[in-house]
Parts: C-alpha cells; structure tokens; sequence
C-alpha cells in the first residue's frame, strides 16, 4: 500500500481561512487585487506545457464523467484532507510548522457575481515545483490504467485511484487557478483553462494565505447550481461527513432586526435674553412635558438583512476510528440516528475490527423497528450499509455487502486498505469483497446468536473466539429484546434460511414459534429439543392460518394424549421454510397432519397387530360408508389421531 503522504493529491490541495486584505509578510501592497487585476500579472507568468498524458487525460474526464461532474467536490475535499493531515504529520515533529496559524480546516465559498467557486485548506501547501510537478504531470501509468478502465466499462467515477482526481474540476469549470502557500518556498499561483498550457507566477499580493492552497473554479454556465449552498452542503455531508478537519461551508441567512427611526433635528430658536426670565413656574411645565416625551418609547421599525456566516457541515465524528472504550452509549445511538435518519434508538450494535486478507473497521446495527414496508419492498431494499475509504464515502449502493436477508442492518465500513473511489469491479476483481462480506455476515449472526441466548461465553467458531476481544457488542438482558427484533424482523431470518445454505445452521437456531405447550409464548429448536422426552426422536408440528385454527385441529389430540409439544406454523412462509429443513440437530421434522403418524415410543410389531385387528374390525363400516358416499369421498381409512374430535 501506498503510503498516504506520498500520494499525488496529498499536496494538491491546500485550503482557506478567512484573511483580511493586508499582506502578511513581503510582497507589493495588492493584497486586495482583483481577479481582473490578477488576470493580467498572470500574462506575464511562465507558461508550460501541459504533459501530453494530462491533456488526453482531461479529455477523457470531461467527456465521460459529465453525469458524475458532482465528485470534483469530493475530490477537491478528500485531497484538501490529505494535505492537512501531511502537515499533522509533520507538526508532530517540529510544532513549527504551524506557525501561526494552527487551525486545520477546510472552508467553501462562492461569488455568484464572479461566478465562482472557492475550496481553502490550511494544508503543507505547495512549492512552485510541485504547482508544476503534480499539476502539469501524472504518470503514464496512471493515465493508462484510466482510460484501460473506461474501455472496460468500470466505474468512471474512481479517478482518484489513479490520483488524478483533481483534475476532474474541469467537469464544472473553464478556467481554474490554484494559489498555495508552502513554508518553505513564496506564494504562488497556478492556472489552466483546461487547454495545452498552464501559467505558474508568483503572487503579486504576497503571502495571503500564510499557509496552505486556494482553489478558485470559474464555473461553467451549467454549472451554477453549485452556487447553492443547500447543494454544497448536502454535497459535504454525503461523501465528506467523517472527514477529520472541519469543513465549513459560507452561507447567508436573513434575520429581522428593529431600527429606531432617525429624527430630525430640529431648527434652533434665537433665544431671546428676556425668556432667560421667565417664571420658575413656566420651567417647572417644560421639564414634566420632556419627561414625558421621554418616557414615550420611540416607535421601532423592522427590516431585514442578510447575515454572512460561516457554518460547519460535517459535526458528526467517525466515531469507528476511536477505541470502543472510548465510546459510551449516547454517542453509538446519536451516531445510528445521524446515518439512519431513524429517530427511535437501536435495538444493538456491534463494533469491532477486522483483520486477516483485508483490515477495516465497522459499526454494524439493527434497528428497533421494521420499515413498515420492508416486505412490500423487499427485493428492493438493501442492506444501509456506508463503505468509507479513510473517512470518505465511496459508496452507500453496494449490494454485495450483505445478502438479502440482511437488508435491515445500518452501519459503515471503513479501511484505509482501499484506494480512494474503488469501484465494484476492483472489489470483485480482488476477492476483497467476497472476504468483507464474509466477515460482515459472521458478525452480524454472531450479533444476533448472543442476543437470543443472552450468552457470550461460547462461540460458533474458534476463529471468532480471539476477535470477541476485539469487538464492543450491546446486549440487552431482557428476552424481551430478541423478541422485539423477532417481531420485526423473524421473516428476514426465515427467508434466509431458504437462501444461504452455507449459515443454514446458524439460522435455524435464531427460528422462534409457538407451541402446545405454551401458545402464549416463543420457543427456540434448541430450547424444544432440550425438553424432548427421551424416547421422541422427531420434531413435531402443524401448520395453520392462526394459533386459533390450530389449537382447534383433531390432530392435536393424540400429541396431547402422549405429552408431545407440537410447533405451531401460522406464517405463511412457516411451510415454505420447512421444505428447506428436513431436519435439525439429527432430529426430523415431521407434520402432525401426515399420515402414518407414529411416535418413538411406539412398538413397530404392536402397531401392525393394532392396525390389522381394526381394519378386519372395522371392514363392514368402511365398506359400506364407501357405497354410501360414493365419488363424494376419496378415501376412508381407520385413524388414531382423532380420539374425541369428529374423524373429517
């Protein structure tokens, strides 16, 4: 794996503080030129060529990627990210490079007047050679794989792998200039309008940035929706929420405030030196009517203003990258409640890390409450699942992730062994997604297994023993807690017992019914063969449309007679399920309503005595109930199951 800090994007972008206009060190007094002012030191800037890789490169970016155009945001933050954590780095051994400026950050803002749009990072920056090594360069290799990639039909969107991801700002933007600040080197500027050259001078305003880069993009005519700041907002939080620095977006508001009404001064009276006279009375009158004018509040009028600010958009916290003792309660269910956008608390979670093939981190839970169409919607409804490469989302649609019966779980995924914008194919391609769904779907059942007994001491597989240490997993004591998630979701589990063969007798063990016994309450295969008598050697049960429907059935009677539990089947998939499972724990599932119902304790030799003994008994009555009924019956046979019911 690459080291991060080597990467190319690492220093493409650096980022933005809010600066006044005056210089910060050295350079002319034009801290406050303009953008036309810039435009023509820029004439006479050096000029390159760009590398004949990039300008194909470019070409193909802006032709096949313009459905995607919104990833240049998330390419511009993912590398302004990366430039910020160099520095991090960096600090930590010589806290100089700070300097001043300690805030890490990324700020966005646009001018709809200049039409542009401004992404800042108080990032390492940039020298003027690497403006022109990272910029105006890219290897061969890189630019190979990519369009190798387009033929194939991959997922364009993944151009970061290649780290050429910067480069897809030429989705939404003419013209892009790139000021960066790198303490070891002036502030200077870059500029392309995506043709054969770029322009590389050193900024006449000076050191304006005092760290880190400013990218400007001069959008394209249909490319000003992202002069929205709802866009741009929603554009953070969807693929940049867990970044680690801050990210703020400039955003305007309108607020109503009063203003006092402005009075006009009146015009000053000549004073004549006889009112100096006048009676202690008449002064007396004067100063009670100003008091009183005083006392009068001065009616206020309101109007409103647009007020400038700048608001952080990612405060959720990746919470997965932190140590599971580090992380109580409130902040897992805050945490479901940001992703889920579901207000009511989980039923449990599981955190833990994954190591072997592929290392990540994840967050898994399952929700308290079913979706009320979840069924209506099955086939398609997925597993809401994030998977984050370094805190950047890369894709909430994979349905590999989880099998389908698994689509209720919420929770991320996050490695840092994955290239930025890896595609499905990249995963399929590596076997990375066969070993990632592996794991999810053991830890998942392993979840759902300690809920239903309320036990952590055992486990289905010695591998999971070592990696028990390493997760954080909510159990709630009560059995009132499976139940719920049975009742919301035991038809999930029961369709994937028709469709995973693999963790069938996993499944099985999570199946819950009602019974003879109790009809009242739930039952386990487990807990129903542990309380078998000795010699019962199948599984027993019926089917019906409800527990009233059953209980009713002359079937039951003979169960009953022998102290035999019988399952009760009342969910229409309950049939389909056992077609699927002829048995369990060495113990056949058998229906009270098939014919030749026999039990373990029954003697083989004293059964055909029996049978022989009434048929031969009861010949003549069968016989003639036959010419009786004719074709209105098919069949009439001698029956031990029914002992006070009706025989029909």
């Amino acid at each position: 794996m690459v080291a991060w800090w080597k990467c190319v994007a690492v220093a493409l972008v650096g980022t933005i503080v809010c600066l006044s206009d005056a210089k910060v060190d050295g350079g002319v007094e034009t801290a406050s030129m303009g953008i036309d002012q810039l435009d023509g030191h820029l004439l006479n800037g050096d000029k390159f060529e760009f590398q004949a890789e990039v300008s194909r490169l470019m070409d193909i970016i802006i032709n096949s990627l313009y459905k995607s155009k919104e990833i240049f945001l998330r390419e511009l933050i993912s590398n302004a990210s990366d430039a910020l954590d160099k520095l991090r780095f960096l600090a930590l051994s010589d806290n100089d490079m700070l300097g001043v400026n300690k805030d890490l950050e990324i700020r966005i803002s646009y001018d709809k007047e200049k039409k542009t749009l401004t992404i800042k990072d108080t990032g390492i920056g940039m020298t003027k050679e690497d403006l022109i090594k990272n910029l105006g360069t890219v290897a061969k290799s890189g630019t190979a794989n990519f369009v190798q990639m387009m033929q194939n039909g991959a997922d364009a969107t993944m151009i970061g792998q290649f780290g050429v991801g910067f480069y897809s700002v030429y989705l939404v933007s003419d013209k892009v200039r790139v000021v960066s600040k790198n303490n070891e080197d002036d502030q200077y500027i870059w500029e392309s309008n995506a043709n054969a050259s770029f322009t590389v001078t050193k900024d006449p305003r000076g050191n304006t940035l005092g760290r880190g880069t400013e990218i400007t993009l001069f959008l394209k005519k249909d490319a000003m929706e992202f002069q929205d700041q709802a866009k741009l907002k929603q554009l953070v939080t969807h693929y940049s929420e867990f970044i680690n620095f801050p990210i703020y977006v400039h955003s305007s508001h309108e607020e109503t405030v009063e203003v006092e009404e402005e009075e006009d001064d009146d015009d000053e009276e000549e004073v004549d030196d006889s009112t100096e006279e006048s009676s202690e009375e008449e002064q007396t009158d004067e100063e009670l009517e100003a008091i009183e004018e005083a006392a009068t509040p001065t009616e206020k009028q309101k109007e409103k203003r647009t007020v400038w600010e700048w608001d952080r958009v990612n405060e959720v916290k990746a919470i997965w990258t932190r140590n599971k003792e580090d992380v109580d309660d409130a902040e897992y269910q805050n945490f479901f409640k940001a992703i889920s956008k579901d207000p009511n608390d989980p039923l449990t979670w599981i955190h833990f890390v994954a190591e072997g093939e592929i290392e990540f981190k994840s967050i898994l839970y399952i929700p308290s409450k079913a979706p009320h169409d979840l069924y209506q919607r099955f086939e398609n409804k997925r597993a809401d699942v994030k998977l984050y490469v370094r805190k950047v989302l890369i894709s909430d649609q994979f349905d590999e992730f989880l099998p389908k019966y698994l689509n209720f779980i919420v929770g991320v995924v996050d490695s840092d062994d994955l290239p930025i914008n890896v595609s499905r194919e990249t995963l399929q391609e590596n076997k990375i997604l066969r070993v990632m769904r592996k794991k999810l779907i053991r830890k998942v059942l392993e979840m759902l297994r300690k809920l239903s007994e309320n036990d952590t001491s055992d486990d289905d597989e010695d591998s999971d023993k070592k990696e028990d240490a390493d997760n954080k997993e909510v159990n709630k004591d009560d059995s009132s807690t499976y139940l719920t998630f049975w009742e919301n979701f035991g038809k999930n589990i029961k369709i994937g017992i028709m469709d995973d063969s693999a963790n069938k007798p996993k499944l099985l063990k999570l199946l819950r019914f009602k019974s003879s016994l109790n009809p009242d309450k739930y039952i386990s295969l487990p807990s129903y063969v542990s309380r078998m008598p000795a010699w019962q050697d199948m599984i027993y049960y019926i089917a019906g449309e409800s527990i009233e429907t059953v209980e009713k059935s002359p079937f039951l009677q003979a169960c009953k007679a022998k102290g035999v539990e019988v399952l009760y089947l009342v969910d229409p998939l309950d049939e389909y399920v056992m077609q699927h499972v002829p048995d369990f724990d060495g113990k056949k599932m058998q229906s009270i309503t098939k014919e030749g119902l026999k039990f373990g304790d029954d003697d083989e030799a004293t059964i055909t005595r029996r049978h022989k003994l009434y048929t031969e008994q009861y010949e003549s009555l069968i016989s003639g109930l036959k010419h009786l009924y004719g074709a209105k019956v098919s069949k009439i046979t001698i029956s031990k199951a029914a002992l006070d019911a009706p025989a029909v």
